[in-house]
């Protein structure tokens, strides 16, 4: 017998017509479609199997050739965040993220992190022209992602950070005269995802989002208040921060189906960057009771990450949303990303490449997103929607139907709607951060949209019985 390189040599090719007529005939009558056939809410049809002669197959822009790991700090105590992001670079983190609700000593907080050649992102929850001026000439010569997401401060809040006019005045202003290594604009996709968005709609989303940009940007190029170089520059460096949620596969191709689509709406514009997307694991899946289990999901959406091509992943500690930061949560979350990099070697994104299934589901997810995407903008953009309210009602049906699945035990959240440890004893003394969401009252131009968890009601009830 002849000895072979590649061990399915040895074997007679099988068809996929071949396949179905083995599986139709195994299944004694049963019905194929009814039996074996998934409809997933993104409006996909998920098969037994997949083959080489039925797959459709995308060119996705290659990703990073290794993923860097972030961690994230609060900003309010310069001192103390800046010791605690000393420490955790010391300990493997290999970028940093600073969120602030107000403008902050810089000089204390970037106090011996600068010249170590690790990126530095921002979450500011306000728009202060002169400060964030200040910072960028501080920070001139490190690579810094401002992530100003003036639409996305609106979608998240109802309003605009002063009004529509001055926020793009200040916008404006920011972006003149950028460096190579900055990046002004974000996206911030994760929102749409934790208040219930299916794969989908998050990257037609994240389109419509940023092409209300890509026009801005280039009516200010046509005005000629923007140079072309700055135009180049703010694009090749927006940000888009996606969260990843449980269903593996589909977000893997969630990521590469959006790299591809970028690609391709960027070519409409004679610009051609591949997209920088921070990922970090999603809200909406984690739970309080049993609560350790989270550190399984977010090892598999960090996961998900890796393979869908993320440029730069910050993992979020299990006990994030009811605990204030702590060593042992945040040393995990750290060591996890670690693990995965470095004793798991999963660093690149090749090893996706020409599976059936996640080819199959990258091909689905773009060409339904690329159709709401075209829908978004006959409807005259993504802002407009907004305010229409369109965008947030159909988040809202997603996130309907999601929730009642696992109301209905259909969506299994281990430790929480399955499975339940009757010994596990929480009481509201034991939170120290509110994990349910707020009511807000104050007005707001639009409805915005509310980040919620599938098992808040379910941790509600068990919460007000002790």
């Amino acid at each position: 017998m002849k000895i072979s390189n590649n061990l399915f040599d040895e074997f007679d090719t099988v068809s996929a017509a071949q396949w179905k007529q083995k599986i139709q005939f195994d299944l004694k009558g049963a019905d194929y479609n009814k039996t074996l056939l998934t409809h997933t809410r993104e409006g996909i049809t998920i098969n037994p199997f997949y083959h080489k002669d039925t797959y459709k197959h995308l060119d996705v822009p290659q990703g990073p050739d290794a993923f860097k790991n972030c961690q994230s700090f609060y900003a309010g105590n310069e001192r103390l965040a800046g010791r605690l992001a000393k420490d955790a670079v010391k300990r493997g983190a290999e970028s940093i993220k600073f969120v602030a609700d107000r403008p902050f000593d810089y000089n204390i907080l970037f106090k011996g992190l600068l010249n170590k050649k690790i990126p530095f992102f921002f979450q500011l929850n306000f728009l202060k022209a002169d400060f964030i001026k200040e910072l960028k000439d501080f920070l001139k010569g490190n690579e810094v992602y401002f992530n100003i997401d003036l639409i996305g401060n609106l979608a998240k809040t109802g309003n605009w950070f002063f009004n529509d006019q001055k926020d793009h005045q200040i916008l404006e202003e920011l972006l003149k005269d950028t460096v190579e290594t900055h990046g002004i604009l974000g996206v911030d996709v994760s929102l749409y995802q934790n208040t219930g968005a299916h794969a989908v709609q998050q990257v037609a989303y994240a389109l419509a989002h940023a092409s209300e940009y890509l026009n801005y940007l280039n009516d200010l190029v046509e005005q000629g208040s923007l140079s072309k170089t700055d135009l180049g520059r703010s694009v090749k460096q927006m940000l888009f921060t996606f969260s990843v949620g449980n269903n593996y596969f589909f977000e893997i191709a969630k990521l590469r189906a959006f790299r591809y689509l970028w690609n391709l709406l960027l070519k409409e514009y004679q610009l051609s960057y591949s997209a920088k997307i921070y990922a970090q694991p999603s809200l909406r899946n984690k739970t309080l009771f049993d609560a350790h289990v989270n550190m399984l999901r977010t090892t598999s959406e960090s996961m998900s990450a890796v393979f869908g091509g993320a440029d730069f992943i910050g993992n979020l500690s299990y006990d994030a949303f009811f605990k204030k930061k702590n060593e042992f949560g945040e040393r995990i979350s750290r060591n996890q990303l670690i693990i995965l990099k470095e004793e798991s070697n999963l660093k690149n994104t090749d090893f996706t490449k020409g599976a059936y299934y996640i080819e199959e589901l990258t091909y689905e997810i773009a060409l339904r997103s690329l159709e709401i995407f075209k829908e978004i903008e006959k409807g005259g953009g993504f802002v407009k929607q907004l305010f229409k309210g369109v965008i947030q009602r159909k988040i809202r049906e997603s996130a309907d139907k999601e929730q009642k699945r696992f109301d209905a035990g259909d969506l299994v959240l281990l430790g929480s709607n399955k499975y339940p440890d009757p010994d596990e004893r929480i009481s509201k003394d034991d939170l120290e951060l509110y994990p349910f969401v707020r009511k807000r009252f104050s007005k707001t131009l639009i409805e915005y949209l509310i980040p919620v968890r599938l098992s808040e009601k379910l941790e509600q009830s068990k919460l007000s019985q002790r």
